[in-house]
Formats: structure tokens, C-alpha cells, sequence
């Protein structure tokens, strides 16, 4: 047994030898730093300063020199690095918290849709015909009218068709996508220019939605999608360029200082839009001086050897705003397109279980290859079914690849079965969700699934951190993007119009609220190192608040920002 025992030993270390060749650059990044000069830059004063620090977990006063947290603490204890040039700022009580950093976002898509029809919040059909009509007014005949953000649940349910669109535009192809991404509908002269009718196969891992003569209606489900993407044309250069500029201004004003922007991929898109926003968008906005806010990038999970050999060309964090993230992909759909993967049928589709995007062995294979390489893997799941296919491929992962740091993220982990929470934190996979869609689901959940299972598996939040994982919240924009609305959403889960909390016992406390906004989100894409708390040495991103009191705040939380800062400059407004 000891000669075993001994053979066994040196087989591992030979192994760690073999890792220590051929994995990518370890994950956590370090940029040096040594604070220059005696004297800081800012210091904030009389401030209500929450730091995410366990160590210092409040301050009333702040220091910051080149970028960076130098002090946080008492004001005597901060005056020390005042000097004849160091700017201070009374902030007569003010609260003041870590930059917030979004989990998931599509961030220039976002800043495409504040260019386009605004159809979020909509709550008749009335007013989506009219804000479509209002778009076509400004529109040449023949050119596309696009926009998103609807939720066919706020006006009762019933789907858009492109019946409702081709009276107002008939020399206009219309593409208007829901809330979720997932799902989109299209005029006919849209179905016409795309080449689909009775005919047209469903393609694998979407619906074209049929009405009882088996034509098109117009509604268009995930991969689907792609067969009006492909001939809408391309969105030029200069306007995605602006739409980044847009989006970061944007995010600034809602006290985002990081996002994980998982990209321009969606189920049957392509996979090569991501690699052009990087060089042709993000590359170019460093270069010019332009980047507003720091990117955590993650691209397609099929071209995670093209992001080995970027990380091994350029290392992980290409500079202080732009990092390597890892790879995304797609299991299922949304709840709300009825292509979410669950154990049981929709209630409102009987028959329908939702769709599986992606064949388990593929996936698997891909993500094998990927972590055995050291990229951090990303995949979406919303259904039961789906979540717990994860969490056996998981296993499967890290039987055969061997314990690590992986931090493996499920993207969403909307709707859990009974065992699942607890599974989470077996290998501490990271729940990547959005509070704010539960703001959405809560009316409909149960119309969809069923009022019972909606209550016992959606948006566990709690329940997943008492399986010991980590919380990463973001908005999944342009579905929406508040990290305010979202602390409120969490701690009291009450959608509009309603006087008590949807599934109560899930609630959270504010303290784990803000975490999953910082450090916990933080932590979640490995730039814990440098982001995610007011501690020393991190990066100064942080949010000035309106409150001019903890308790101030915690009794209400604000609805806006007075101000964000970016490496201890001001950012917004």
C-alpha cells in the first residue's frame, strides 16, 4: 500500500508539473501598483462609506491616490495623506459604495436598443402598434425598423403577430425582439425578405410559430431567430462604435463601473460578431482613449482555442478596462418564450417541455477541452431540467479534469429543482442571475409552469447561498440594467402592484444584496484581486448616494446615483 501510495504521489505531482506547462496564465489578475508620493490625490470626508471589506466592513473617510483606495477609515486616520495639492470633498453624510459591477450584460446591443423602437414597459397592444408606427414615420421605404424589449405578459399574455404590424408598415421589413432575447417577431415583408413560409423547416434548437394553416406569424423562436438576422444588414462600424459610447454612458449614470459582457451570440447567431466587436470596437475604444467603464469579456465556447491563444499572446488583462473572461454557451431557452428545458410540461403548452439548444456531448466535449485549459466556462440555463443537466456535466468536469479554481457559472439559474440549490456549492459554481426578471415572471410563472412549481423553484437566491455558492447579480440588458432596483428587488421580491413578497422565504438581507453587486460579482469573473471592494490598493470605482445614512438607506433604497467615479475621477454626471 505504501508503494502505492508513493506511486500515486508522484503520478500527481508529475501532473502538476505537466499543468504548470500547458494551462493559460492563472486567472486572478494582479496589475502592480505602489502608491507614489506621500500625499493622495482625493479624500472624501464625512462620508458613509460601505466598503465590502470584510476586514474594514465601514469607513468615514476615504484617501485615493493614482486610481487607487490608499486608506479607507477614521478622518484622522486619512488626514495624514492630505497635502497642499490633494482635492477634498465633504460629503455631509452621503453613502458611498463600491462601483457596481454587472454580472451579465449584451453590453453593445444594449446601447444599440436605446437607438431603436423602446418597447419595454409597454402594457397594450394599443401602444406597441403605436411606438412601431411612430418608428416607421422616420424610416425610408425599404429600410428595417428594429426594436425590443417587449413582454407580451404585461398586456395579458397574447403574442405578437405580424398581423398587428403589416397595415402600419407595408414598405418597411419590422424585426422587434422580447425581453429575453429568446424570441422575436417579425412583419410579413420581414418573413417575405427571409425566405420563410409553409414550407420552411423548423431549424434545429428553434420554432417558427405557425398559425393552423401551418404559414408563418410572424414569431420566431431562438435559432429561429437567425433566418430574419441573416438578411437584416449588417449594423455599420461607426454605429456600433457609438452604441459602446452610449451604452458605458449609460451604465455610468446607473453606478455600473464593470460589466461581464457576454457578448453579441445568442442561439443560432454567429459566432464571429463577438471577435469583431473585440477588435474592431473594443481594441479601437482603448486605443483612442475612449473605454468608460471596465469589461470582463466572455466569447463563444466553439472558439475557446482562439481564446487560449489571445490569453496566451496577451495574457488575460489587456489593460486596466479590458479582460479576458472565458467562454459562453447556451443550453436552453426563456421562461417566457416556452423554450426554457423543464422535467415537467408547460402548463399553458401541454406536451411542450421547452428546447435542449445544444447536444449534451458536444457540450461537454467543448467544456472538457475549455477547463482543461484553464478558460473559465460560462453556460445559460433558466428550466429545472436544464440546471440539473449543468450540475451532472459538472461532475463529469471535474471528475475528469481534477479539482481547480474553475469557478464554472451558470448563467441565470432561474427555476431549480428541490436538490439543486445545495449542488451549487459542491464545487462552488457561481449562480449568475437577474433579480429584475423575477419582477417580470412572478405574474406569469405561474401561468406557464404552474403556480406550485413556480413557487418552489424560481429565483432561489437564499436558498443558494445557504448551499454555499456565490451570488452574481447582473441585468441580462438590454433586457434592463438598475443594480438599485435590483438590491430593492432582492431584499423584498414584491413586483409591481403587488402587497407581499413572491416566495418570501427567499428573500435577502441588504449586506448580501450589495455583495452580489460587488465583491461577490467580483469574485465571480476572478477580478476580486483588483475590483469589487473599497480596500486598499483595489481600483477606485465606487457610487455616491443620495441617502445621508445607513439607516437612511437601508429603510429606502434609492431609486438613482448622485455620482460615480472611475479610477478616483468623476465619470457621472
Amino acid at each position: 500500500m505504501l508503494a502505492q501510495s508513493a506511486l500515486l504521489a508522484a503520478g500527481a505531482a508529475a501532473l502538476a508539473v505537466v499543468a504548470a506547462v500547458f494551462l493559460l496564465p492563472g486567472p486572478a489578475p494582479h496589475l502592480p501598483w505602489a502608491p507614489r508620493g506621500r500625499f493622495a490625490d482625493m479624500i472624501l470626508a464625512n462620508a458613509t462609506i460601505y466598503t465590502a471589506d470584510p476586514v474594514r466592513p465601514f469607513g468615514v473617510a476615504m484617501a485615493v491616490r493614482g486610481g487607487r483606495v490608499l486608506h479607507v477609515g477614521t478622518y484622522d486616520s486619512v488626514k495624514e495623506f492630505r497635502g497642499k495639492h490633494t482635492y477634498e470633498r465633504n460629503l455631509s453624510g452621503n453613502v458611498v459604495l463600491p462601483g457596481f459591477i454587472d454580472s451579465h450584460v449584451h453590453l453593445i446591443d444594449g446601447g444599440l436598443q436605446l437607438a431603436r423602437v423602446p418597447l419595454r414597459g409597454v402594457k397594450s397592444k394599443d401602444v406597441f402598434i403605436s411606438r412601431v408606427k411612430e418608428a416607421v414615420r422616420d424610416k425610408h421605404p425599404g429600410q428595417w425598423v428594429r426594436g425590443g424589449g417587449w413582454n407580451n405578459d404585461f398586456w395579458g399574455g397574447d403574442f405578437p403577430v405580424a398581423a398587428w404590424l403589416d397595415d402600419i408598415s407595408p414598405d418597411n421589413p419590422v424585426w422587434l425582439t422580447r425581453m429575453d432575447g429568446h424570441m422575436g417577431v417579425a412583419n410579413s415583408l420581414a418573413i417575405k425578405i427571409a425566405g420563410i413560409d409553409k414550407n420552411t423547416n423548423d431549424p434545429v434548437g428553434g420554432t417558427i410559430v405557425r398559425t393552423t394553416e401551418r404559414e408563418p406569424n410572424g414569431l420566431l423562436v431562438d435559432a429561429a431567430m437567425k433566418l430574419v438576422l441573416d438578411v437584416i444588414p449588417d449594423v455599420s462600424l461607426t454605429e456600433r462604435r457609438e452604441a459602446l459610447l452610449r451604452a458605458s454612458r449609460h451604465a455610468l449614470m446607473r453606478g455600473v463601473t464593470t460589466v461581464v459582457d457576454v457578448g453579441s451570440y445568442f442561439p443560432g447567431m454567429s459566432e464571429k460578431q463577438p471577435w469583431q466587436d473585440f477588435s474592431d470596437i473594443y481594441q479601437w475604444a482603448q486605443s483612442m482613449g475612449k473605454m468608460m467603464i471596465r469589461v470582463c469579456l466572455f466569447f463563444p465556447l466553439p472558439t475557446w482555442s482562439r481564446v487560449c491563444d489571445l490569453i496566451h499572446e496577451k495574457g488575460r488583462l489587456l489593460s486596466e478596462w479590458i479582460h479576458v473572461g472565458g467562454v459562453k454557451a447556451f443550453l436552453d431557452g426563456s421562461l417566457g418564450s416556452s423554450s426554457a428545458l423543464f422535467y415537467e410540461s408547460y402548463k399553458d403548452d401541454l406536451g411542450s417541455f421547452g428546447l435542449q439548444l445544444i447536444d449534451m456531448d458536444v457540450l461537454l466535449n467543448a467544456t472538457l477541452e475549455s477547463d482543461k485549459s484553464g478558460l473559465q466556462v460560462a453556460i445559460h440555463a433558466i428550466g429545472d431540467k436544464a440546471n440539473d443537466m449543468l450540475l451532472d456535466m459538472l461532475d463529469e468536469v471535474v471528475n475528469l479534469n481534477g479539482m481547480r479554481d474553475r469557478r464554472f457559472r451558470i448563467e441565470h439559474a432561474q427555476h431549480l429543482a428541490p436538490s439543486a440549490a445545495k449542488r451549487f456549492g459542491e464545487h462552488n459554481t457561481i449562480a449568475s442571475v437577474q433579480p429584475d426578471h423575477l419582477l417580470d415572471d412572478a405574474d406569469s410563472a405561474g401561468k406557464k409552469i404552474g403556480v406550485e412549481r413556480a413557487e418552489r423553484s424560481s429565483y432561489l437566491f437564499r436558498s443558494l447561498l445557504a448551499g454555499g455558492t456565490h451570488l452574481a447579480f447582473g441585468s441580462d440588458w438590454p433586457v434592463y440594467i438598475n443594480p438599485l432596483q435590483a438590491i430593492k428587488t432582492v431584499m423584498s421580491r414584491k413586483p409591481p402592484g403587488w402587497e407581499v413578497p413572491w416566495i418570501s422565504t427567499e428573500c435577502l438581507p441588504l449586506d448580501d444584496s450589495l455583495k452580489a453587486h460587488t465583491i461577490s460579482a467580483a469574485h465571480a469573473c476572478f477580478l476580486d484581486p483588483v475590483l469589487g471592494s473599497l480596500s486598499e490598493g483595489k481600483y477606485a470605482d465606487f457610487v455616491v448616494l443620495p441617502s445621508t445614512s445607513w439607516k437612511e438607506f437601508a429603510d429606502d433604497i434609492p431609486g438613482h446615483v448622485l455620482a460615480t467615479y472611475v479610477n478616483g475621477k468623476q465619470a457621472y454626471p
